[in-house]
């Protein structure tokens, strides 16, 4: 049995990324399952958000993914074994309005998931992916104009 220790990351901090996972396997050796859980979303017509908050977007809900994956994996791939999973949303599959950079973010997602799962498969590495529908998130209410504000996390 192993203490548990609690590790802070901020997964849209894509530079920070490869040392938390360094950490981690040095304090336990191994990651037996790693479960891709943490989403940013933003509310708002495609002309009212700026490509800074559409790029925010894709680094938590994309980049920030695949790169604590990347990281996680070649232990895996030694050892044979693991599972990744990623929780994802409805909106992986299908656009709504006002959603389009978290739309596009968790299909690209899903897309780079699918793809892992086959790839996995001969070092018996399960990856799933979990689509469930709307989730009640935090949400700051934004000042009039300012759609940085509108992000929920």
């Amino acid at each position: 049995t192993y203490a548990p220790k609690l590790v802070l990351l901020d997964i849209s901090d894509i530079n920070c990324i490869q040392d938390v996972a360094k950490e981690i396997l040095n304090c336990y050796g191994c990651v037996d399952i790693l479960i891709n859980n943490a989403s940013m979303k933003v509310k708002g017509a495609v002309q009212s958000i700026s490509l800074e908050l559409d790029k925010k977007i894709m680094d938590a809900n994309y980049f920030g993914p695949i790169t604590l994956t990347k990281a996680i994996l070649p232990n895996m791939i030694s050892r044979r074994t693991g599972q990744i999973v990623l929780i994802n949303n409805i909106q992986g599959k299908i656009g709504i309005p006002f959603r389009a950079a978290y739309a596009a973010s968790k299909h690209a997602a899903v897309g780079f998931f699918d793809c892992l799962r086959a790839e996995m498969e001969e070092f018996d590495i399960s990856v799933g992916t979990v689509n469930p529908t709307f989730i009640c998130s935090y949400h700051r209410q934004p000042a009039p104009g300012n759609w940085e504000a509108s992000i929920w996390k």
